[in-house]
């Protein structure tokens, strides 16, 4: 999996003022959890603009200021509610030893044979949570759905594999492909003329003709 480089400061303080601060000068307040003890420090907002806005999975290599170094994960982030500015990230130590379990974007391959016939493809997951060793972790699952057709559905027990587990109901579905409604309505309509050329006749009429008969 591709990595990122963030370079930080330690944070000497953690109270509400110095946080308010780092914020006004464009800085984001961060801690590191998963080691011997928690790692506060700060780096610029854009530092976080390849992690934080991109579909992309990656792991993360922090660099503090005579802090050490840290090989980690993305594990919360918050934003502002009304600027979407990041207000603060919590990050997780890994260990090249140590299994960890983090969500990764499905990559989906292929046209679907049944939405060339007209059918729909939904995307139940985008993304499938896996766990791992850091070494084992891929930037993306592809998933062929070239030979999908009408009724078909995908399977996550069809993408095992020996390098991670996914933390997922065996029974879960990655995509299916439907029939469209359009094709549904056109159905039933053609449903309902073939039933009057058959000779179906509405009761009015019945009542009409019985009565020439009289």
């Amino acid at each position: 999996m591709k990595s990122i480089t963030i370079n930080g400061s330690q944070r000497e303080s953690v109270g509400k003022k110095a946080t308010k601060a780092l914020r006004n000068a464009g800085q984001v307040p961060c801690v590191l959890y998963g080691g011997d003890k928690a790692v506060h420090f700060s780096a610029a907002e854009l530092a976080f603009s390849k992690l934080v806005y991109t579909p992309n999975a990656h792991t993360v290599v922090i660099e503090v200021d005579g802090g050490g170094t840290f090989n980690a994960i993305l594990q919360d982030i918050q934003f502002h509610p009304v600027t979407d500015r990041i207000l603060h990230i919590d990050f997780y130590q890994v260990f090249e030893d140590k299994e960890i379990t983090m969500e990764i974007p499905v990559n989906f391959i292929g046209n679907p044979k049944g939405v060339r016939n007209g059918g729909v493809l939904r995307k139940n997951n985008r993304s499938l949570r896996i766990k791992a060793i850091p070494g084992n972790l891929p930037d993306y699952i592809d998933v062929n759905i070239e030979d999908m057709k009408i009724g078909d559905k995908f399977p996550i027990n069809k993408l095992a594999n020996e390098n991670y587990t996914f933390m997922h109901p065996d029974n879960g579905i990655v995509c299916l492909v439907r029939r469209s409604r359009a094709a549904i309505v056109e159905e039933e309509e053609e449903g309902e003329e073939e039933g009057t050329e058959e000779g179906d006749v509405p009761s009015t009429q019945t009542d009409d003709v019985a009565a020439v008969k009289e």
